[in-house]
């Protein structure tokens, strides 16, 4: 009937609940290496929004004075805010077939606009906590990879934050929250707790096409992995729902099963070719006086593409000599659906996808710290000149 006041309580009863409430109190307050990596979030962040006031000014050449805000809203910003606003069975609002658009970040996007505060900078809020949720386990499943490399995990964040084309993290594009489910998806899958591993793929399946290639790469890592559960096994059919979901939904509207590939054939070239001629088209299309190369930033952004191409191609080498089976398919099958295209372009931001590409320099930069400075000196300009050329308008993949 009676509370015990603290005084009257016996001591193993105190010495208990301070013991759990400290538990309480541990399990919320980040650790030090989220600390580091929310600070580095934090930085880059700042510096890119620098860059967003700053670079249309500079580089303004009318005499009226631009709206810095504008910057922001480029590209398929206006696809992903289109479908925010109006959905699927509007017509093409934002000169394009919105179907290509799966539909996770539009959604959330939406949500947040009823604050009031507008699609654009909804988009920009959404990217920013995804970002930071993705960094930060980003680390952790660098640190979980290789444990006896003491602070590893705050590096490859900072490596990924500054990433060449780490523009797309804070645009709002869906490549934060992409990697916001993807990077904690794949840490549950090493750690074998596949239950998980399938809820995070499925949440990531919603927001790109890419969430298949993940799918397709966690079913080979659930086979090659020494941790499978086979009871388990049922849980990797989850990603299917959302997609089979997305794809009825379209059938329902656009009387296709396949609405969303046939819209990016028509809107982006996206029609099945073959690798070789793929290739070919994008060597043409990177070369000086070729139609597609019109315009210098088209010939820069062709070039950077066949230097993503390179650099997925020996990620991918790297992972199968260390038998990193699930990785490489992830890497294999992303860079196929790039290289089967009329052109490869937009290879450049799936880069940012690539959690081993991240973590790999972060080991190389810690074993061999020139390296390391070495990639800073040259990712930290590229990235200010991604940045620049997106917020005033360039194409930048």
């Amino acid at each position: 009937m009676f509370e015990r006041t603290a005084a009257e309580e016996p001591e193993p009863g105190r010495a208990r609940r301070a013991r759990v409430e400290g538990v309480r109190w541990q399990r919320w307050k980040p650790t030090a290496q989220t600390r580091e990596v929310l600070g580095w979030w934090l930085v880059t962040r700042a510096a890119l929004f620098m860059l967003s006031i700053s670079a249309p000014l500079l580089f303004n050449r009318g005499t009226d004075y631009p709206n810095v805000w504008r910057a922001w809203l480029q590209w398929d910003v206006w696809h992903l805010n289109a479908v925010a606003e109006f959905g699927y069975n509007h017509g093409e609002p934002s000169g394009a077939p919105l179907a290509a658009f799966f539909p996770g970040f539009p959604v959330l996007v939406r949500i947040v606009s009823w604050t009031g505060i507008g699609y654009v900078a909804a988009g920009i809020v959404v990217s920013a906590v995804a970002s930071a949720v993705a960094g930060v386990y980003l680390a952790r499943l660098a640190q979980y990879e290789f444990p006896e490399l003491k602070g590893i995990g705050p590096n490859a964040a900072m490596i990924w934050y500054c990433a060449p084309v780490g523009v797309f993290l804070a645009a709002g594009y869906t490549e934060a929250l992409f990697c916001a489910f993807a990077f904690p998806g794949w840490l549950a899958a090493r750690q074998g707790r596949w239950g998980r591993a399938a809820i995070f793929v499925a949440l990531a399946a919603t927001v790109r096409v890419s969430g298949i290639f993940l799918a397709f790469a966690l079913v080979v890592e659930f086979v090659t992995s020494k941790k499978r559960d086979w009871l388990s096994l049922p849980w990797l059919a989850l990603p299917a729902v959302p997609v089979l979901g997305f794809m009825a939904y379209l059938k329902q509207i656009h009387g296709s099963w396949f609405a969303w590939q046939e819209a990016q054939d028509k809107g982006w070239a996206r029609e099945f070719t073959w690798p070789w001629t793929s290739l070919m088209h994008t060597f043409e299309a990177a070369s000086k006086g070729h139609f597609a190369a019109e315009r210098s930033d088209w010939t820069w952004m062709f070039r950077a593409e066949l230097v993503a191409l390179v650099v997925g191609l020996l990620l991918l080498a790297w992972l199968l000599w260390r038998r990193s089976w699930g990785e490489a398919a992830w890497v294999a099958a992303t860079v196929g659906a790039f290289c089967t295209s009329f052109w490869i372009y937009s290879l450049t931001r799936a880069t940012l996808l690539w959690w081993p590409l991240w973590i790999g320099l972060a080991v190389m930069a810690r074993r061999k710290p020139w390296l390391g400075r070495l990639y800073l000196a040259l990712a930290i300009p590229l990235a200010a000149i991604w940045a620049a050329g997106f917020f005033t308008g360039r194409w930048s993949g």
